[in-house]
């Protein structure tokens, strides 16, 4: 319990910092050193409990206080775009991680009290970081378009005949380059990826030192950037990828974000031929000229009421949504899988439990209340190829979106160092 509570808490003792002063300035925003602290000691706590060594203190602290300022930078686009997590959203993925540990929401928050946390800002810290993953899908999805003869393409490509291959558990250490880089600039970062690399041949820890040199949005957490399949990385990244095994590490690659080195920590599967289908209803309301964003929530948070008190959720599809095809049929989107609904939809709906009704949550499209009815699981036919291809095409684009996005936004900002 201990190692769960050090990956997701900041120590109070940050808190009881006697003086405080500003480290950065952000745009119209600050960074103290308080919040340098608590991050230090968060990260801190995470890597002493994944028994990984810390890099010096003056790289640590560098490397935090980037973080920090690439999140106070996204969360302010957040706030103007009007983006947030609700409490009902934060509380049951607050749960979700206490039900990790066998333990209830209140048995959570009694267990990180008794070892000196402090709960209003472990809830702060979760919040902030769901913001901040919903503000990259709602924006990085807005830059992405995957069109039909993409899709075609792809399937048609060798890619396509590698659906349900084998997934890669991946980490990476990234020498970032500026978006206009010139060829001294280049031929630096490529000089140190080749160092880096070189030391790890050398028995050099891979997390250790991406934790200490790699400036990938993942540094802090050993570089690990998680599953991938081939067809969702960069096509020169996966002719290296698959040549590799786990515990295996590559020679440096360019892309337009830098030099990457690429570690595979685990491979799985090669042969999935099922698919997981949810058959949900949903409720939407969307925003208008008649009805403002925060009357548009009030409502939604009166027909949730409605649903709690026992009122049958078709009754209520057909009389509130705004989605005219579901809404005729009491909500009903009949059958749906993984690559078929936007992001915030598909995160709720594959979190909701069968036979249960969600919270409010907001999506591009509105707030949305939806019903989980059943699961099951399907053989992979041609309808599922063709959206699990728009999945990977849309992935492989965030990924690398994500990254150009990060660079920009960075680069747009007003940054002062203190």
């Amino acid at each position: 319990m201990a190692a769960l509570i050090l990956g997701l808490s900041v120590s109070a003792s940050a808190a009881d910092t006697p003086l405080d002063r500003i480290v950065a300035i952000v745009n119209d925003d600050i960074v103290l050193q308080s919040e340098l602290s608590e991050r230090e000691i968060l990260i801190k706590g995470r890597l002493n409990a994944q028994g990984r060594s810390l890099p010096d203190e003056q790289t640590l602290q560098s490397q935090v206080l980037d973080r920090l300022i690439l999140d106070n930078i996204q969360l302010q686009i957040g706030k103007e775009r009007g983006i947030r997590i609700s409490d009902s959203e934060l509380n049951a993925s607050l749960e979700r991680i206490a039900a990790s540990s066998k333990l209830t929401l209140d048995q959570f928050r009694e267990a990180l009290v008794a070892e000196g946390q402090d709960y209003a800002q472990v809830r702060q810290q979760i919040r902030n970081e769901m913001l901040i993953q919903r503000i990259q899908q709602r924006v990085v999805n807005s830059r992405i378009n995957v069109s039909q003869q993409e899709i075609d393409n792809f399937l048609s490509s060798h890619k396509g005949e590698q659906l349900g291959d084998a997934s890669y558990n991946l980490s990476q250490i990234l020498i970032a380059v500026p978006l206009q880089a010139t060829s001294q600039m280049l031929q630096s970062a490529q000089k140190q990826a080749t160092k880096i690399a070189a030391e790890l041949a050398n028995g050099a820890d891979f997390a250790e030192t991406a934790i200490a040199q790699s400036k990938g949005p993942n540094a802090l957490k050993g570089g690990e950037i998680g599953w991938r399949k081939l067809n969702e990385m960069p096509e020169e990244f996966s002719a290296v990828v698959q040549k590799l095994n786990p515990g295996e590490f590559s020679a440096p690659l360019r892309s337009p974000s830098g030099f990457h080195i690429l570690k595979v920590n685990d491979k799985q599967g090669g042969s999935v031929q099922l698919v997981n289908q949810v058959k949900v209803q949903h409720i939407l309301l969307s925003p208008n000229e008649i009805r403002s964003p925060a009357q548009t929530r009030r409502e939604i948070d009166a027909i949730y009421q409605k649903l709690q008190q026992g009122v049958p959720f078709e009754e209520l599809a057909k009389q509130y949504s705004d989605d005219p095809a579901s809404g005729s049929l009491g909500g009903s989107l009949g059958w749906a899988q993984p690559g078929q609904m936007v992001p915030e939809f598909e995160e709720v709906m594959f979190n909701t439990a069968q036979g249960e009704i969600s919270a409010p949550f907001e999506s591009r499209f509105g707030w949305h209340i939806l019903k989980v009815e059943d699961r099951r699981q399907q053989d992979m036919g041609e309808e599922m190829k063709t959206n699990q291809a728009r999945a990977t095409i849309r992935q492989r684009k965030f990924n690398e979106e994500l990254q150009n996005w990060l660079r920009e936004i960075r680069s747009q900002a007003y940054i002062e160092l203190k």
